[in-house]
């Protein structure tokens, strides 16, 4: 009976330990929709400026999600053209004062008091953040006229799994997929 218990307890921490939290991602997403435009259908060809190596997990990323809404790669010729651009930025943060101070008082019917804390605050200092947005932006092939674009973005501590490439590549880009091609203008928050 005890080994089942044990066996269930860690099959359970296991299967725990899959789901990374990494925090909501802010999305904004633009269409052509009320024009006409249908979308998710044809074939796209992916598009970039930077090191292709760097962006390899957010390229991998963007064709799972343009396959998943229905679109098919294409090596020549398709339809529309996805350009990626991600941008990383680091930051040092301020995680607060090692030393606080508070003070307190109260009167009532059975006298008055004033109150004097100090608290010593041993986690304080800086850390570092790593801010990662993902733009996508799809053009129909025929004459570059942009018909969606989207940008997503998130925040996390750098050594948190969430600022892995990896992990944030996937995280942005399921969110700016998510109900595509979304509402136009519209900024949501994706858990």
């Amino acid at each position: 009976m005890f080994r089942k218990l044990a066996l269930a307890a860690l099959s359970s921490l296991a299967l725990s330990a899959c789901a990374i939290p990494t925090g909501p991602v802010e999305v904004t997403r633009f269409n052509r929709a009320a024009e006409g435009f249908v979308y998710g259908s044809g074939s796209y060809s992916v598009r970039t400026d930077a090191d292709a190596l760097m962006l390899s997990p957010y390229l991998a990323a963007v064709a799972r999600e343009m396959q998943r809404v229905g679109y098919s790669e294409a090596a020549v010729g398709s339809d529309v053209i996805a350009e990626v651009r991600v941008d990383v930025v680091r930051a040092d943060v301020k995680k607060g004062s090692p030393v606080s101070v508070g003070v307190g008082g109260s009167t009532g019917s059975y006298g008055s008091g004033v109150g004097l804390g100090v608290g010593i605050n041993l986690g304080g200092g800086t850390g570092e953040r790593v801010t990662t947005t993902l733009n996508v932006r799809l053009l129909r092939r025929a004459d570059d006229l942009v018909i969606w674009e989207g940008r997503a973005a998130q925040s996390a501590d750098a050594k948190s799994p969430a600022a892995q490439p990896g992990i944030a590549a996937s995280k942005l880009a399921a969110a700016l997929f998510k109900d595509f091609p979304g509402k136009s203008g519209e900024t949501v928050t994706i858990p």
